[in-house]
């Protein structure tokens, strides 16, 4: 397949489900008419609201489940929450509202905004009064409460102008470096990756009349846009608005992997080869090797495909970090960690003990820990042994 064609399946396996767009805007209806009811006497399920974050950017993809919107609360209701305990007030009457839809939902406060959580995915709505030249005022419940300001119209102007005048790339871009954020769990917020992205392509010309068949160098060439950023840069002004975007954790490591498996694609002389090292940087949303399973049956002519993924049953959307570690131990050797012994390339035995563990987390609890083992190569070809235990 031509470079065209792979990234244009590649995109188009990222984006968001009609089925899943559907339910989104279906949900912000619900929540926008409890809002416009109880605070306007209205039942309209389109105004006074806005969508915001990456789904109002149109930069998230398919798997997103950290939503947000905002609420305009009548400027006839500033006397009344701007006092003391007001901050608080204006988020407890807009969870009610939501509540009197939303019944039964896990509905809280949480400092600036409301949380509606659901199975799939939770909704932020931050309520808000409209102030001039698009910024809006909002209530932070921290310490004794006070009112800031946040300008996501402006991002998300500048991120329709940018797009049009970089012949849609931007857009693009941001999607394919959240699937990349996914695949290695890089601990980046949304309006980072898309401020990011649109610093790459705002510091060259060169990819402003280029499209598809371009996307190989300009994803490659993004990623050593990040590898180059300053070591100790711990925040960012966002697009438009030039807010401040705070960086988690350093990504210039998995930044310099994803540089040189992009390099390896970009040079390697199979198409085979390609499509592994862009996999190994996109995840299964980037297109396989058309000929894989072929190649696969002449090792075994009843070779089918079993291997099952976490993003086929749960959304995958990485906003926290983890760091697995194995212990090893096998005869002859002393007991190290498996790092340990990939670095110093000693050979790892037929028989040998694995023991992994979580040696950081940041998830908030409750959570569940899933992993699951996959044999590969061609022995597991052979025997149809692809895929080990789910835990």
């Amino acid at each position: 397949m031509k470079t065209s064609e792979v990234f244009k399946s590649f995109l188009s396996n990222i984006k968001i489900e009609e089925i899943k767009a559907e339910n989104i805007s279906y949900r912000y209806g619900r929540i926008t008419k409890a809002l416009n009811e109880c605070f306007r006497d209205t039942d309209s399920k389109t105004a006074n609201s806005l969508q915001v974050g990456s789904y109002g950017r149109y930069t998230g993809i398919n798997g997103i489940s950290d939503l947000d919107m905002l609420y305009f609360i009548p400027a006839s209701k500033w006397a009344t929450y701007n006092k003391a305990g007001g901050q608080v007030k204006l988020l407890q009457d807009t969870k009610s509202a939501i509540s009197n839809t939303y019944a039964s939902s896990d509905i809280k406060v949480d400092r600036c905004v409301v949380t509606v959580n659901f199975k799939d995915a939770h909704i932020d709505v931050q309520p808000v009064f409209i102030e001039e030249d698009q910024d809006y005022t909002y209530p932070d419940t921290y310490g004794d409460g006070t009112w800031k300001v946040t300008k996501p119209r402006k991002e998300i102007d500048a991120m329709v102008e940018f797009d049009s005048n970089k012949n849609r790339n931007l857009r693009r871009l941001c999607k394919m470096a959240r699937s990349w954020k996914n695949k290695h769990g890089v601990n980046m917020g949304g309006l980072l990756i898309d401020t990011l992205a649109y610093n790459f392509l705002k510091s060259t010309a060169y990819f402003d009349e280029k499209s598809y068949d371009y996307y190989d160098e300009m994803c490659r060439n993004f990623f050593k846009f990040l590898h180059d950023q300053p070591k100790d840069q711990k925040e960012y002004g966002a697009l438009g608005s030039k807010q401040r975007v705070k960086v988690r954790k350093s990504f210039k490591k998995k930044a310099k992997m994803a540089l040189d498996l992009a390099d390896q694609a970009i040079e390697a002389a199979s198409d085979k080869t390609k499509h592994n090292k862009w996999r190994d940087i996109f995840g299964n949303d980037f297109p396989k090797y058309q000929d894989e399973e072929k190649e696969a049956r002449a090792i075994n002519l009843h070779y089918t495909d079993t291997e099952e993924f976490i993003e086929a049953y749960y959304p995958v959307d990485i906003r926290y970090d983890l760091k697995i570690d194995c212990e090893i131990k096998q005869d002859g050797y002393r007991d190290g960690l498996l790092r340990e012994y990939l670095f110093k390339k000693i050979r790892l035995m037929p028989n040998k003990s694995l023991k992994f563990y979580i040696e950081r987390i940041d998830v908030p609890h409750p959570y569940t820990v899933k992993w699951k083992v996959t044999n590969r190569g061609g022995a597991s070809n052979k025997t149809k042994q692809y895929q080990g235990p789910d835990y």
